[in-house]
């Protein structure tokens, strides 16, 4: 038991073009069970090109607790989180991918330090030592591994430039306070908004905790969207500008 301390934690999952996976998604997060915890679930369609409004329709009727936002146009990763936080209502927030990629059973590890009051932000870090080879799913080993090694020299340049030692920047399991968003503007739309945080974090004052956490990485021709380059360099930039601003 967690000191029978209560938090209510907002679950932010944005939606792209996500058919195929999203109902298994929201199955998997509602399957959570903490005692300790309140979840609320908070569902960002980020204007969705295939059937993923009606599957979410269907969703939304089974689980009435649900909240489900769409836009309008597609915003971007970071625009489909921000909308999220705007909703929330929790004491703190992680986002969970609508893919398969992440486990939502490790809520349960991320949490406890929170819960007991030993940390206010923990990372789930995929990267504590090196990689599976024969864990990477359906992904080809050359992009798994420009993958991992992008992300240790983005983290490593986290930790340069911020002085703390942070092993995953990218991941996408980061528990917060969302406290924390009432002191800061995000900006960041797309894949950027990673390095934003972790940056804003970092400079609020926070002590980032990371604790690992396993994944399943899925191929392009699964609908993976991160571009390697493309986003690696958005995310250095972010991080260089942010740390002087």
């Amino acid at each position: 038991m967690y000191n029978n301390i209560i938090v209510k934690l907002s679950i932010i999952i944005p939606v792209y073009n996500e058919e195929k996976t999203i109902s298994e998604v929201v199955r998997e997060v509602n399957d959570v069970v903490i005692p300790e915890v309140k979840k609320e679930i908070i569902i960002v369609n980020d204007c969705s090109t295939d059937n993923t409004e009606s599957v979410l329709n269907k969703i939304k009727q089974a689980s009435k607790d649900l909240i489900i936002i769409n836009h309008e146009k597609n915003k971007g990763k970071g625009a489909a989180v921000r909308t999220g936080f705007s909703h929330a209502t929790g004491d703190y927030v992680i986002i969970q991918d609508a893919d398969l990629e992440y486990n939502p059973q490790d809520f349960k590890k991320l949490i406890k330090p929170i819960v007991k009051g030993e940390a206010q932000v923990v990372y789930g870090t995929r990267l504590k030592k090196m990689p599976d080879l024969s864990g990477h799913g359906t992904m080809s080993k050359t992009r798994f591994l420009l993958h991992f090694f992008g992300n240790r020299f983005l983290s490593l340049i986290t930790s340069i430039l911020y002085l703390q030692w942070i092993t995953d920047m990218e991941t996408c399991y980061k528990i917060f306070p969302r406290k924390f968003l009432k002191k800061v503007t995000l900006n960041g739309e797309g894949f950027n908004f990673e390095p934003e945080i972790t940056a804003k974090l970092v400079k609020s004052g926070y002590k980032i905790v990371e604790l690992p956490i396993t994944t399943k990485p899925r191929g392009y021709n699964e609908g993976k969207k991160l571009q390697t380059f493309p986003e690696g360099f958005s995310a250095l930039w972010t991080l260089l500008k942010y740390r002087f601003v």
